[in-house]
């Protein structure tokens, strides 16, 4: 290899730089900006008010509305980036602390799904920067374009099934604390630590109903033929409000959410990265 070529970083070393893991830090406590909003606009739909979705979309719709929204949005994109960089060479290259090559693989190819879901985050949190606002139909949309080809229904049930188990999977990290595989404590103090594991366990669990509840309605918009019964998040977070004693379960679903954000911020913080 010649000199000059040497001296150019591999797409390997640019995504474990130091530059790269600090917004890597950024976009997951950015992250938890977006959850502590959402959990703010479920509560909100809980007791009856409108405004915004209480999803992805209704949350950075929120900062843009905000003075000096759009340079936030900008800040977070930017640590979403960073994230998106870091979870793929994490695909491709991370977890050696792991010895089991089963279990390796599995953190593999979750870190590829989570760089997928953050690039579709940047990708929103961009446009919304750019437009100011974000219609959030994403989710039916999808699902109309999916309904509409041949055997969609399946191929929608067969998604839907796909999110109910994955809000499983986080319900279950979530309780046998499974996230803690993936941080660093060594060195923290005691009540951060307490703080890390509750918000955590709670975080998870309550995210993982939400995303099961998702789930069933991407399954039932497949029997039912009808795309508008999945449209994302809001649409699980109101159908929990209509559930009998739904307000209360909404507003303890939101809290949950609400805990995930503080349990992201503290993640950013203790994350191997």
């Amino acid at each position: 290899m010649s000199d000059a070529a040497s001296t150019h970083p591999s797409p390997r070393q640019v995504a474990r730089s130091e530059p790269v893991k600090k917004g890597a830090r950024v976009g997951i406590a950015a992250n938890g900006v977006l959850h502590l909003l959402i959990a703010w606009l479920a509560i909100q739909v809980a007791l009856g008010g409108g405004g915004q979705k209480a999803n992805q979309s209704g949350a950075l719709t929120a900062i843009a509305a905000e003075p000096f929204g759009k340079v936030l949005l900008w800040v977070l994109f930017l640590g979403f980036v960073c994230v998106v960089l870091w979870r793929a060479t994490s695909a491709v290259w991370g977890f050696t602390y792991i010895t089991d090559e089963k279990k390796r693989l599995q953190k593999r190819v979750v870190n590829a799904g989570q760089a997928l879901v953050y690039a579709v985050l940047a990708a929103l949190t961009a446009a919304t920067a750019v437009r100011g606002a974000s219609s959030g139909t994403g989710g039916s949309k999808a699902t109309a374009g999916l309904l509409g080809l041949p055997g969609g229904r399946v191929l929608v049930a067969l998604v839907g099934i796909g999110v109910v188990i994955g809000g499983g999977v986080m319900i279950y990290e979530g309780w046998k604390k499974k996230f803690l595989e993936d941080q660093d404590l060594t060195g923290a103090d005691p009540h951060a630590r307490r703080v890390d594991v509750r918000t955590g366990q709670i975080g998870y669990i309550a995210k993982g109903i939400a995303i099961g509840v998702l789930g069933i309605l991407i399954v039932t918009a497949a029997v039912k033929f009808d795309p508008q019964q999945a449209n994302g998040l809001d649409s699980a977070l109101k159908t929990l409000g209509q559930q009998p004693f739904g307000m209360f379960l909404l507003i303890a679903v939101a809290i949950g959410i609400a805990a995930y954000g503080i349990f992201c911020f503290l993640d950013a913080k203790y994350h191997r990265v």
